[in-house]
């Protein structure tokens, strides 16, 4: 959701997620016997997203995990969107090529109920020193399907509005403490231009359903509109998410950044850094970047919570975790690795090693009384938190909603659609079509998946 997402490829990993168990052979397209990317006496492979924090830990397992216990981890690195397709694939067939792979709380409820996934409860349960129950509820809720947990979060997001404390002073603006889309609006406006170059605001435009779907869909929530009624009617082109995506376009195309249709979170991250944006709307995760050692603007951010209009609150709830393969043939030293990898253990580690802003934070509730962490963190681990804890995927907006998700909706079709979707927005944003043209085509799109949906 976060890192180098940009257009999903959905063709294998959809008709892995939609067939059922009789079917999914044919969907695979992995191959190939258990243990082949790499074997020891003991060792593991490894799929993950190739995101800063996933880097760091590959820097760091071979002297820390593999010197203690004489597992060897075999890591595959790989971007966001080709990881998602090899891992559908790979743990669609049952192949055990992996045995850990990293996922979100959007695929791990399709995964467990397709019977991809080991279940982690009894390691959690029988592993005191991992400590479970400092995991966040709403991190943990996310990743746990009929009672069991199936995956183990790495690090946790929500999503926030940052912006520049040294701007708005020297413009002699004032940001709310909890804003509001109307005043965010006005602020880009009289941002815009206060330093050569700067724009009033960034968001996200990329196509992609974990890039410009996700903020959208929060301001379509908290402007009362949804993408499906309860009862599984395609809500694309009504008044409600019609008027916030109008919103969104036409405040990206007025005040947002040079480039917004190929925008995406790496993109404004650079974008605020180099100092061409006064606000940017994102993960909260991007914080640690941002005052991170050697960053321009470190110490000139302000955060506060995603902004607002019908709904209390909007942020997104997002998690990278470790899912264990069910098919692994090291199950056992597949789960040393998740608890060492997902522990309070490796953020001390993190911290002291390579600098407390590059923690995984966003998981435990530990870390956020932890004095190194509170320390580095200081102007962005409360708005984090509380975000963290405010964030309600089973009721992100101001109706019933068919399926549970934020930013996403819960249901195996939506990476599909929400890339389709997310085309028609970015080539509204580009100017190429018109907002009432692109969901017009949306509309039709959704209105098939809720066919399928209605009635079960």
């Amino acid at each position: 959701m976060t890192g180098r997402s940009t257009l999903v490829r959905r063709s294998a990993p959809l008709c892995a997620l939609l067939l059922g168990s009789a079917l999914l052979t044919a969907c695979s397209g992995a191959g190939g016997a258990g243990g082949t990317v790499g074997s020891s006496a003991h060792s593991i492979n490894v799929l993950m997203v190739n995101n800063p924090q996933m880097e760091d830990l590959q820097q760091l397992t071979a002297k820390y995990f593999t010197k203690s216990t004489g597992i060897t981890v075999h890591f595959t690195v790989l971007p966001e969107n080709d990881v998602r397709d090899k891992i559908t694939q790979d743990f669609s067939s049952q192949s055990g090529q992996y045995d850990v792979a990293t996922i979100s709380n959007y695929e791990t409820p399709f995964f467990a109920k397709n019977g991809w996934l080991a279940p982690l409860s009894a390691d959690a349960q029988g592993d005191s020193s991992f400590d479970q129950g400092d995991i966040l509820p709403s991190i943990q809720q996310s990743l746990t399907v009929n009672g069991q947990i199936y995956a183990e979060p790495f690090y946790g997001e929500s999503s926030f509005l940052m912006y520049r404390k040294d701007v708005f002073a020297a413009k002699h603006l004032t940001m709310p403490a909890q804003p509001t889309w109307a005043q965010v609006a006005d602020l880009a406006a009289k941002a815009d231009g206060a330093q050569p170059g700067m724009k009033g605001i960034c968001l996200r435009g990329q196509p992609g359903w974990g890039e410009v779907i996700a903020p959208l869909t929060t301001v379509v929530n908290t402007m009362g509109g949804t993408w499906f009624t309860k009862d599984w009617k395609a809500q694309l082109d009504s008044s409600t998410f019609t008027q916030a995506t109008n919103f969104y376009v036409n405040l990206v195309r007025a005040h947002g950044e040079a480039g917004a249709a190929q925008s995406g979170f790496t993109e404004c991250l650079n974008d605020m850094e180099q100092g061409k944006v006064a606000m940017w709307y994102d993960a909260t995760s991007a914080a640690g970047s941002l005052e991170g050692s050697g960053s321009p603007v470190a110490g000139k951010m302000g955060y506060v919570p995603a902004p607002v209009d019908q709904t209390k609150s909007s942020g997104w709830l997002y998690t990278w975790a470790w899912g264990l393969q069910k098919a692994s043939h090291n199950q056992g030293d597949a789960w040393k690795f998740i608890s060492w990898a997902s522990s309070k253990q490796y953020e001390q580690l993190v911290g002291t090693t390579l600098g407390w802003s590059k923690v995984p934070a966003g998981k435990r509730a530990s870390t956020y009384t932890n004095p190194g962490y509170s320390a580095a963190a200081q102007a962005f681990a409360q708005p984090t938190l509380t975000a963290l804890t405010s964030a309600d995927p089973a009721n992100p907006g101001v109706q019933p909603r068919p399926a549970p998700g934020i930013q996403f909706v819960g249901i195996p079709e939506f990476e599909d659609l929400g890339t389709q979707v997310s085309q028609q927005i970015s080539a509204a944003i580009a100017g190429q079509t018109s907002v009432s043209q692109a969901l017009s085509t949306s509309q039709s799109l959704a209105a098939k998946v809720a066919a399928q949906h209605a009635g079960q």
